[in-house]
């Protein structure tokens, strides 16, 4: 396995847990029922929850661009320094978006945002070549 496709699959797993803490706050907030029903007017999350789940939502958008370059770069056998270190950063940077805007850091968050950006750019120029 590549180290992109390594860390392909680090970046899915990651995604697939971010929604673990703050549907721990829904129930707490709104009780199991609630939380698994259609409330008609649900209390409001924590602000760190909704946080939470506004960085969870931006983590599944930018996986789709993600993966399809990963996927893209691995079916077309373009691997190198520049597509691992992409990788590699991309999921640190996910990570750290996830927990400053969680914690509410907005220029942090923003350059996070950005470093990622910067390696999805990164994989599209190695693809193209």
């Amino acid at each position: 396995m590549t180290i992109e496709l390594k860390y392909l699959t680090f970046v899915s797993l990651l995604t697939a847990l971010m929604w673990v803490p703050y549907i721990l706050n829904t129930i707490m907030v709104r009780g199991l029922t609630n939380a698994v029903g259609y409330p008609e007017n649900p209390k409001s999350l924590a602000p760190w929850a909704s946080r939470m789940k506004a960085a969870h939502s931006n983590a599944i958008e930018n996986l789709i661009v993600f993966a399809a370059l990963v996927l893209i770069a691995d079916t077309a056998e373009v691997s190198n320094e520049l597509t691992a270190m992409a990788c590699v950063i991309y999921f640190w940077a996910r990570l750290v978006h996830y927990l400053v805007h969680t914690f509410g850091i907005p220029w942090v968050r923003t350059l996070a945002f950005a470093v990622g950006f910067l390696c999805q750019i990164t994989l599209a120029v190695q693809i193209l070549g």
